[in-house]
């Protein structure tokens, strides 16, 4: 299902003209030129590495994107590509420290370029042939126009060929011999019935690297491959064992390194890469399925992302980046993580552009919850929520691995929230004994999501419900009132109530409160000498709340009842914030 529609992804954008063709790679990484004259010499390098001004330091930011016939996927021996590759192919050296290795590297280049060009009879061709004619590898270092260059040419950069200053990849009749050669090299590769076409053509041995997600191999890593007998079958070897065709390989591939390259419609979260795409290629969709999963930027604002976002799940057309975005369209959501040479999938859901928007939707109203009057954001991002869950004081500021994609998963196909959420965001509360705007999100979006007696839809709310005779709820509530005694007390106290008591409390109240009681009482004296009136209020406050728990306290509250108490204590204290600021 990931390679149908990663090829017909390709397919549409190969219909627009916006995706290298088979055969090719239209935006590769080259680092420097090699400058030709007719006779093989080699007359200048050319880099093609610049750096841009960041803040106050000069960083290297890219190579060069050229249009490059498509590299030989190499996971060892020796394979040469043509025109562009490393030092090793192109010039016989390298900094491994085996130059038999490079001499053989660069024999089989120029067998492969001889192959090729020998009956193309232009300037270009040769010059390259001249060049594997006179070119010595030994006597690379002392060339003085290498010398400037050797530590990035030798250290694995890509280098191409140049003829006239312009790479001879734009030189129309090589471009017709490599493509003759890629033809007829599918022509002769094993034959059979392609599993994601259906159609019955060359089958590729090895697919093409994918390149871009955030931890894999740098060279490039494969999300399917067999290199290990144990992974064989039915006396079937590599590629045999699960037959793709040779287009449908690069078309896939292809279509995933394009997604991959967009830093725009790309984002990593955790150890997760995701990429979204729409079945006909429209980049509006990505923008803004991108936007509602991970917040507004280049200049959205977040009540228009969010108004659109409402009309999408409605099921009614919005105009987008000067697109009309319709809610039946075919949508993807792709997550990648690392795994050494391959890669994992952490999801991969298909449904229609309006019902991932619709429950994006719900999982915004789901989080929904009053913010403190300090925190002017309109919405949670995933990363905020997961943040919840990870000392931020620690070395180490990132969020469980799985956690990402699990959340990720969650949130798109409208399930239930990860219990690892829940349990990593408890962990911090009492750790820190803190229950911040996230992680009070998060309790009241899982029990929406993960019903349970103990922790009731009525306390589930965006705002304090006063109204609720939950018990736990209405003593997270006193818990709140017992602190703000004490602090209108001892406005100057180091260790308040709730340093001290706040987990016990949480979890075994009867053993606590009566304690609390007391103090509070002690408390309440001292404040009626200076600010009686604040006391008189915070004694019926607190009769109020006594009313409804009884004579009795709980023995000990369960894990959701310990949730219901953190929502009570969260939602009295915002209570008591919002009344300061309108004061």
């Amino acid at each position: 299902m990931i390679l149908q529609a990663l090829t017909e992804y390709y397919n549409a954008l190969l219909q627009k003209g916006e995706i290298s063709q088979p055969g090719w790679d239209d935006a590769a990484k080259v680092s420097f030129g090699l400058e030709l004259a007719e006779d093989g010499t080699l007359i200048q390098v050319i880099p093609y590495q610049r750096t841009v001004q960041q803040g106050k330091k000069e960083k290297l930011l890219t190579n060069r994107l050229l249009r490059i016939p498509t590299h030989v996927k190499r996971s060892s021996g020796v394979a040469a590509n043509f025109l562009c590759d490393t030092s090793s192919y192109l010039l016989g050296v390298d900094d491994k420290g085996k130059p038999a290795r490079a001499m053989e590297c660069f024999r089989a280049c120029g067998e492969l370029h001889r192959r090729l060009l020998s009956n193309v009879d232009t300037p270009a061709a040769r010059a390259i042939l001249a060049f594997f004619d006179r070119w010595q590898p030994e006597q690379a270092a002392a060339h003085p126009l290498l010398e400037p260059h050797w530590k990035d040419i030798t250290g694995g950069a890509n280098l191409i060929f140049c003829f006239g200053m312009a790479p001879v990849t734009e030189n129309p009749a090589v471009c017709r011999a490599w493509q003759l050669h890629y033809s007829e090299a599918a022509e002769d590769a094993d034959t059979g019935q392609c599993l994601v076409t259906g159609e019955t053509g060359p089958i590729a041995k090895l697919h093409p690297s994918i390149k871009g997600v955030r931890g894999a191999n740098t060279m490039g890593a494969s999300l399917v491959s067999f290199n290990a007998p144990a992974f064989e079958s039915y006396g079937h070897t590599q590629g045999g064992n699960a037959p793709v065709g040779e287009y449908a390989a690069f078309a896939y591939t292809a279509a995933l390194n394009t997604l991959l390259a967009d830093s725009k419609h790309c984002q990593v979260i955790g150890d997760t890469t995701v990429v979204c795409w729409a079945q006909h290629g429209e980049p509006a969709y990505q923008s803004m399925g991108m936007m509602a999963l991970f917040g507004a930027s280049g200049g959205v604002d977040d009540a228009d992302l969010s108004a659109a976002l409402h009309k999408l799940a409605q099921g009614k057309p919005i105009s987008w980046e000067n697109t009309t975005l319709a809610p039946g369209e075919h949508f993807y959501f792709l997550g990648l993580a690392p795994n050494a040479a391959r890669l994992s999938v952490r999801f991969f859901l298909r449904d229609h552009f309006g019902s991932f928007m619709q429950n994006l939707d719900r999982h915004y109203r789901d989080i929904a919850i009053t913010r403190p009057a300090y925190d002017n954001r309109e919405n949670l991002s995933v990363w905020q929520l997961l943040n919840e869950t990870v000392n931020q004081n620690s070395r180490n500021k990132a969020a469980a691995p799985q956690l990402a994609g699990d959340v990720l998963r969650a949130i798109l196909s409208g399930t239930r929230y990860p219990a690892t959420l829940l349990n990593g965001a408890e962990l911090r509360i009492r750790a820190e004994r803190n229950i911040t705007r996230g992680r009070a999100a998060i309790i009241k979006a899982y029990y929406l999501r993960c019903p349970h007696p103990d922790c009731p839809k009525e306390i589930l709310q965006m705002e304090l419900n006063k109204s609720s005779v939950n018990a736990a709820y209405t003593l997270g509530r006193m818990f709140s009132v017992y602190e703000q005694i004490q602090q209108a007390a001892y406005p100057n106290v180091n260790t308040t109530v709730k340093d001290k008591y706040f987990n016990a409390a949480s979890a075994t109240p009867a053993a606590v409160f009566p304690l609390l009681g007391n103090l509070a009482a002690k408390h309440l004296k001292v404040l009626s000498r200076d600010k009686k009136g604040i006391a008189v209020n915070l004694e019926k406050e607190l009769q109020t709340l006594s009313v409804v728990i009884g004579e009795e306290y709980p023995a000990r509250l369960s894990l959701q009842q310990q949730g219901s108490f953190q929502l009570g204590y969260y939602f009295e204290n915002q209570t008591r914030y919002q009344k300061k600021e309108e004061k």
